[in-house]
């Protein structure tokens, strides 16, 4: 049976918290190793998880458990059943040495993410389900195909040495008795529900394709199911769709396995995927052997003393570690927001993202790495600062009391924060298909269609018009790229990191001044080298290229000595432009579909927001404006103008926002990469 222990982790450690450490585990393995709770967390899978299960007939593949087999011919599907469990048996039950008060049973809770969808687009008819088990033998039992969903099969349907408790997502009505083919049932011995509920009733359709997170409960005395779309919030699984009173001794042996098992019919088939899986249950082992205990635990005191000797000792000499001063006033600085979003206990998302697994990593940028979660049944992203990065600190407390502020459904949404033992952790929404870059640049599916990036370049627009124009104070992001939108379960755009982001008193100025120039080399306007400084003029630009790249599937350019000032993708596309094959920009993947006039104007548009002068760019809401059919795009010359700072600004803008009269030279300094 397995241990979890969830211990601070720190960047450096010195001696004497090493035998701290050492003394913990040491007492706690001795003490508990026959009274640890079993207790597991994949968020998702991959096939180096394999050795902790059984399989038969199911498999770990796209990060998913296959219940059933799931390939590309689809005769080859039928008529199969599976079985997927945990190789670790639990204890569900034990009697008490008296008898007095019965069996002490165990309570536990397991939640996982199921996906049932029709195995193709023709008229197959769909079936036959899965189930989640807990069961006292773990081999699929044979002839468990169709109407069995691998958990009896004719032979031992109804008898008790099946030793099998399921609660089933039955997608047929298989029999009679079966209420219609969209229900779940609670089965023991038996493939005939004692009890079952259709989820029509509750809007759900199992075998709709989509993902639904399903929450197992049993208090020891009852069972509950409960169940709901992913991408829904926890308060929709407060109410049960199905409880009932069982006692799992009367069926069980005391020792049994836990997992999933499905099924296909004659020319009956489904997608039977486990997307993630949570499992914890109550301790009920007995105490350990306490002659054990008086041996060991006078020679982990010793232990634990010499520690204390050590330590203080290496308090000053051998620790090194950052002081908690290191970030001085963080939490004064957010707690006093107007707006302070939660704040998290370090435990709580140690365990939400499987004490940080490398397995649930998102991602890496500048200052810190991405880590997927789960609270409750809600996904969540983790963003955990680098220890090392100043700039990450700084980082931090602007994107916690910034983003905190916003509201607007082209934003990621901050859901809360975390400073506990040197961690910098910023909690948001979990987008579940990651980065606009992932399917510009990379091999991801399915292809974005014309219509697709055509609403993603919308939704940025209309994130960045608010922040520029929405807001109480106008926010400069000061690093849009493509790695920083991502994409909802609909392919909607939602502008994230806000990291470098700034605030500015719109009746102020429209710039920010800083010493080191922010941004990333290809998104970064030419005079942002000059200047140091960020404007609404160097958010537009930067719009301007993740428009170009989103079109065209290309990367930005970075500066270079030849040409320090000009992107090459930018300059690529002016001279289609003035060739009069702009079209030959757009992305061959787009196969020619679309309209010519219509990529036509978002094209040259996307030259307008790269203009060299940061004068002759439109403002967010000209371009909202164009964006939408109400004005024509911005004359745009056929050749790219050259760059000439101070450049010569405008006596107005017609939108009426203002804009910073030329500008003076800063002392340049090392550029922030992303």
């Amino acid at each position: 049976m397995e241990l979890h222990f969830q211990l601070p982790i720190m960047g450096r450690m010195c001696f004497s918290q090493l035998l701290t450490r050492i003394f913990v585990i040491a007492l706690l393995s001795g003490t508990l190793t026959k009274v640890g709770c079993l207790e597991f967390n994949y968020l998702t899978f991959d096939e180096d998880d394999e050795i902790h299960f059984y399989r038969e007939n199911s498999e770990i593949e796209f990060q998913a458990i296959l219940v059933t087999p799931d390939i590309s011919d689809a005769s080859k599907v039928m008529n199969k059943s599976g079985r997927f469990l945990y190789m670790e048996p639990l204890k569900i039950w034990r009697k008490e040495k008296d008898n007095s008060n019965g069996n002490i049973i165990a309570s536990f809770n397991s939640t996982f993410v199921l996906n049932i969808s029709p195995y193709s687009s023709n008229q197959i008819p769909i079936g036959e389900g899965l189930s989640f088990i807990l069961t006292g033998k773990y081999p699929l039992p044979d002839n468990s195909d169709g109407k069995w969903l691998g958990i009896v099969n004719g032979t031992t349907d109804g008898l008790a040495q099946s030793q099998i408790v399921a609660v089933e997502f039955d997608t047929r009505k298989s029999f009679l008795e079966d209420i219609d083919d969209n229900h779940v049932g609670l089965d023991v011995n038996s493939i005939y529900s004692i009890k079952q509920v259709s989820l029509s009733d509750y809007g759900l359709n199992l075998s709709s394709g989509s993902n639904l997170t399903a929450r197992i409960q049993y208090d020891g005395k009852n069972i509950s199911v409960f169940l709901s779309l992913t991408n829904e919030t926890t308060d929709n699984m407060t109410d049960s769709v199905l409880t009932w009173p069982l006692n799992l001794s009367d069926h069980l042996p005391e020792r049994v396995y836990v997992g999933f098992s499905g099924s296909t019919g004659d020319n009956i088939i489904q997608r039977n995927r486990i997307l993630a899986w949570d499992f914890q249950i109550s301790n009920i082992e007995e105490n350990p052997n306490l002659l054990w205990v008086w041996i060991t635990i006078p020679l982990l005191v010793v232990l634990f003393l010499s520690g204390v000797v050590f330590y203080l000792y290496c308090s000053r000499v051998c620790c090194n570690e950052i002081p908690e001063e290191t970030y001085p006033m963080i939490e004064e600085r957010i707690q006093g927001s107007s707006m302070a979003p939660k704040k998290f206990q370090l435990r709580e998302l140690r365990r939400a993202t499987g004490n940080f697994s490398p397995k649930n990593k998102l991602g890496q940028g500048g200052f810190g790495t991405v880590y997927k979660g789960f609270l409750g049944n809600k996904a969540i992203a983790v963003k955990r600062i680098s220890k090392d990065s100043r700039q990450g600190q700084q980082e931090f407390i602007v994107e916690v009391t910034t983003i905190s502020s916003l509201n607007h459904k082209n934003l990621v949404k901050l859901i809360g924060w975390c400073y506990e033992s040197h961690e910098l952790l910023i909690v948001s929404e979990f987008m579940p298909n990651g980065s606009l870059d992932k399917f510009v640049f990379g091999m991801a599916t399915p292809k974005l269609s014309w219509e697709r990036r055509r609403n993603i370049i919308f939704g940025v627009a209309q994130a960045l018009d608010y922040l520029h124009n929405g807001c109480e104070k106008r926010v400069l992001h000061r690093d849009i790229k493509a790695s920083n939108i991502l994409l909802d379960s609909e392919y909607n755009a939602k502008l994230g990191d806000f990291g470098l982001a700034r605030t500015i008193q719109r009746d102020e100025k429209s710039h920010h001044t800083t010493r080191e120039i922010a941004g990333t080399p290809g998104y970064m306007a030419p005079e942002s080298f000059l200047t140091g400084r960020a404007s609404v003029e160097t958010d537009v630009y930067a719009f301007g290229v993740l428009m170009l790249e989103v079109i065209s599937g290309r990367k930005p350019g970075s500066r270079n000595e030849e040409n320090s000032f000009n992107n090459s993708m930018v300059v690529w596309i002016w001279r289609l432009y003035s060739n009069k094959m702009i079209l030959d920009a757009v992305d061959s993947r787009l196969n020619k579909e679309f309209e010519d006039d219509e990529m036509n104007y978002f094209l040259v548009l996307g030259l307008a927001c790269c203009h060299p002068n940061p004068h002759e760019r439109p403002s967010m809401r000209t371009i909202l404006k164009v964006l939408t059919g109400e004005e024509d795009p911005p004359m745009v010359p056929l050749e790219i103008p050259a760059f000439v700072w101070p450049s010569i600004p405008l006596l107005f803008k017609d939108d009426g926002e203002t804009t910073e009269q030329g500008g003076d030279l800063s002392p340049i300094s090392e550029i922030i990469g992303r």
